[in-house]
């Protein structure tokens, strides 16, 4: 689709310190889960987070879909709750202030690129900033039954998440997630994927009142900001695959096949690679070998040539002295 350009996260010395990178974690909640069939975001949230946990930024609102409200069930969003909330072309400028320079995350991002595609940016949010998923990232690198944002929560941290089914909410546990992924590590996660780049935010579109008089923005937050950022992370229960898994592999409804698929693909690229690191150690042996023999060579033409010079010297030494 293009709308991002997306990365993994690895234990293998490649790309980016993932610690050392910001993430813009964004959820929503829709009114559907086909923008193809009429499902448009309701509620969007976006929690701008450091690598080690610490929150630089929170935004949520409410969104006016111009739409019937569907989903009730799920989001508990009803038509009133969305009166007099922004349309999204009035959200996409400060969604690309917070997403400029970050890592753009979620978990099941494949989901959220759907709606990315199909209102933010033909809404004018800018395309090609880097991408991470989180579902795919414990897919790849942790053995665990289920995999959705409050089950592995559950799991590894043995906290539920607060707020489920909330933009804010869901965003904050997956920023969390994230955290915690990073510091729990066997060794240093890195990302691997396009280098963050600095978005250029496109102009507010006005709003007018009754009377023509264009209004500022009002955001509608359904969830408040939480005094202190992130609850403190947690040291995970968590069985690290000794393979990782190729991301790529790790999408959709990822059941037996897919995992073993994926987990096959892994041990062909092990043993690729250990092909590749003996073929190399191999080769850095003959080299070093004809190498050595070359310094020899050199060193022994040296030494003859050490010889010959003092052979030579004596020679006319000894011939000077008979002529004199």
């Amino acid at each position: 689709m293009g709308t991002l350009r997306m990365g993994a996260l690895t234990r293998r010395r490649v790309g980016m310190r993932a610690a050392d990178l910001e993430y813009a974690v964004l959820d929503m909640e829709t009114t559907g889960l086909e923008p193809r069939e009429g499902a448009r975001i309701v509620e969007i949230a976006v929690v701008r987070v450091r690598g080690d946990g610490k929150v630089v930024e929170e935004f949520s609102t409410l969104v006016d879909p111009r739409a019937e409200v569907g989903g009730r069930e799920f989001h508990g969003i009803g038509e009133g709750d969305t009166v007099g909330a922004p349309v999204i072309a009035q959200v996409v400028p400060r969604l690309a202030e917070l997403l400029s320079g970050a890592v753009v995350v979620s978990h099941n991002l494949d989901f959220e690129l759907r709606f990315l595609g199909s209102e933010l940016v033909p809404a004018g949010l800018p395309t090609g900033q880097s991408g991470l998923c989180t579902l795919r990232a414990l897919r790849s690198q942790i053995d665990l039954d289920r995999y959705s944002l409050p089950k592995a929560s559950f799991r590894l941290a043995g906290d539920w998440p607060t707020g489920q089914h909330t933009a804010l909410g869901d965003a904050r546990a997956c920023a969390k997630l994230l955290a915690e992924m990073i510091a729990n590590a066997p060794g240093e996660l890195r990302y691997n994927g396009p280098a963050p780049r600095t978005l250029a935010v496109p102009a507010a579109a006005p709003v007018r009142g009754p009377w023509g008089v264009v209004e500022p923005v009002r955001w509608k937050p359904r969830t408040a900001s939480a005094p202190g950022g992130l609850a403190p992370l947690s040291p995970w229960r968590a069985d690290w695959r000794p393979r990782e898994l190729d991301a790529l592999l790790c999408g959709g409804a990822f059941g037996a096949t897919d995992r073993a698929i994926a987990e096959l693909a892994a041990q062909r690229d092990t043993r690729f690679r250990e092909r590749l690191a003996t073929a190399a150690a191999v080769t850095g042996g003959i080299a070093a070998t004809a190498a050595g023999g070359l310094l020899v060579r050199m060193a022994g033409s040296r030494a003859t040539g050490s010889a010959i010079a003092r052979r030579a010297g004596a020679a006319r030494a000894a011939l000077r002295g008979r002529t004199g």
